[in-house]
């Protein structure tokens, strides 16, 4: 019990400084900024240490630069919330075996989408080939060569699926309908899960995004809308409770 009170304590403060580091990521990766250390984006200003305390910083510093006073964006305390969270909530879930360290990895994933897909309306690919790379190890080391071969299929044609929807969209609204990030993005669902809770995962993250939709829509902000954090919120969902979803879907077509 000691031993496991000591794991979630040390995975929780390593999820608020992972998690810093995953919004320093999302913010500068999609910019090509080649300077990763924490920088205000307004004044270049260097944060020194004691303004890099994760969650705290940003409340003590009222979510503005010391220097040139520009904003914050919320989403930097409010991810380090996240993997703070999650990090030590996928040890208490799954203790040490593969669905925590996948659960790590989408939850890594998520952080680093949110900022940028928000913020740049950009889904980078570096992290999309880490994490993909990251769970086809692990289900080779885990479950074998042929979970592996069928993770990797599942993943084409999840990409597959995905980008005939968009050349159809694209077609019919004479505009691009998705981004390339997002039908990149599908082939880690199907990597991850399968093609069946992929496309679970692809449903659902259409559901979160419509609320978002609709405000848009009532507001009159002709705005695009930031797919990625939606998608992969999906998955993250259907990941935590597939094996619910795996009976539900089993009943449905028995």
């Amino acid at each position: 019990m000691a031993i496991d009170i000591y794991i979630i304590t040390l995975l929780f403060f390593t999820g608020l400084f992972i998690g810093m580091i995953y919004t320093i990521i999302g913010l500068k990766l999609p910019i090509k900024d080649a300077c990763f250390a924490n920088t205000c984006r307004n004044c270049n200003h260097r944060f020194k240490i004691s303004e890099l305390i994760p969650v705290i910083s940003y409340f003590t510093a009222r979510g503005r630069c010391n220097y040139c006073y520009s904003k914050f964006s919320f989403l930097v305390p409010a991810m380090e919330l996240f993997t703070a969270f999650l990090f030590p909530m996928s040890y208490i879930k799954y203790g040490f075996s593969y669905e925590m360290l996948s659960m790590l990895i989408i939850c890594s994933l998520l952080v680093i989408i949110f900022v940028s897909d928000f913020e740049y309306y950009i889904i980078s690919d570096s992290p999309l080939v880490v994490a993909s790379i990251l769970i086809l190890f692990f289900k080779l080391i885990f479950f074998g060569f042929k979970t592996f071969i069928i993770s990797l299929i599942s993943g084409g044609l999840l990409f597959l699926f995905l980008l005939v929807i968009k050349i159809i969209g694209d077609k019919i609204f004479k505009t691009d309908s998705l981004g390339g990030g997002d039908v990149k993005l599908l082939s880690f669902f199907g990597f991850t899960l399968g093609v069946r809770l992929g496309i679970v995962s692809l449903v659902l993250g259409a559901f979160l995004a419509f609320p978002y939709s609709v405000y848009n829509a009532i507001t009159n902000e002709d705005k695009e809308i930031p797919f990625g954090p939606f998608l992969i919120s999906g998955l993250l969902i259907t990941f935590l409770f597939m094996d619910k979803i795996t009976a539900f879907i089993t009943i449905i077509f028995k």
